[in-house]
């Protein structure tokens, strides 16, 4: 099994204590976001890795020896300022994590996710090019891959009242050839996640493929059926609307309100990363 820390808030950035005394307790439970007395228990006996993704390494420093498994990490790092992601923190103390955590864990096993592209009248198509090119001249020797995608027009996201606009055939192609051409000028792969319209770089490989978890954990793993990718099955350990953040695009934390409530229902020595288990709950051990 390989977990996904997290696609659902930033474990990394805010709850890392969390984690680690979950690790060293030997489980993780996990509410079923659709049915919320629903719970996994994902035992760590049964996980083979673990998937980072986050904006703020820098907790890793720290604790990445800790943990007895291959490790992938995703860095989001993108051009926007404080309209956007108003709480993310300073990105060129990120990147100096980046090279630091490369020397440790490998720059093969750290990927750069430069999205989501949000096209308007300030973020234009040249100003994203350029923004790219200098991250990736930046990146050149520490990480492997980048990892692109466009906005998506998720409810969630409307509600945000984000002014954005699809990119033109023009600017897709502008964007796709110039960023190509920059990660090849520094020996980055680059991939879209779950792009279809407006793909960019190698269509035969994605964010964590079954043939890199492979190489990592010696089991040819599933693809991940819950979602339109080619990436390898993965369960994430986080919440909902959880983050703070507050990424004006994020489709996973879209209530200010309960945000605020999750995080003070957050108890590091829980089981459930927001709150605490029930007696009416159900927990049913997630297996391999």
């Amino acid at each position: 099994m390989i977990i996904n820390v997290s696609g659902r808030t930033d474990v990394v950035a805010y709850y890392m204590d969390w984690f680690v005394n979950r690790w060293n307790e030997g489980f993780f439970d996990v509410r079923n976001p659709f049915n919320p007395k629903l719970v996994s228990r994902i035992c760590v006996s049964d996980i083979d890795m673990i998937v980072f993704c986050t904006k703020y390494p820098i907790p890793l420093l720290d604790t990445i020896h800790l943990f007895s498994v291959p490790i992938q990490l995703q860095v989001t790092i993108t051009g926007y300022f404080d309209d956007i992601e108003p709480n993310v923190p300073n990105k060129k103390e990120v990147i100096e994590c980046i090279k630091q955590l490369s020397s440790y864990i490998g720059k093969e096993n750290i990927c750069v996710r430069y999205d989501p592209i949000i096209l308007n009248s300030k973020y234009t198509a040249d100003y994203h090019v350029r923004a790219f090119h200098k991250l990736c001249t930046i990146l050149n020797g520490s990480v492997s891959k980048m990892i692109v995608s466009f906005v998506d027009d998720y409810k969630n996201v409307r509600n945000n009242h984000l002014i954005y606009h699809n990119p033109s055939n023009e600017e897709y192609l502008m964007i796709k050839g110039a960023f190509e051409k920059s990660a090849a000028e520094n020996n980055l792969n680059i991939v879209s996640c779950m792009e279809k319209d407006y793909a960019i770089g190698d269509p035969h490989d994605c964010c964590v493929s079954i043939k890199y978890a492979f190489e990592r954990t010696g089991k040819l793993l599933k693809e991940w059926k819950a979602r339109d990718c080619q990436c390898v099955s993965m369960v994430d350990v986080g919440a909902y609307n959880s983050c703070l953040h507050g990424c004006k695009y994020c489709y996973a934390n879209y209530d200010s309100k309960q945000i605020a409530k999750n995080y003070k229902l957050h108890n590091s020595k829980s089981s459930l990363l927001i709150g605490q288990l029930g007696l009416d709950d159900e927990i049913k051990v997630r297996k391999k």
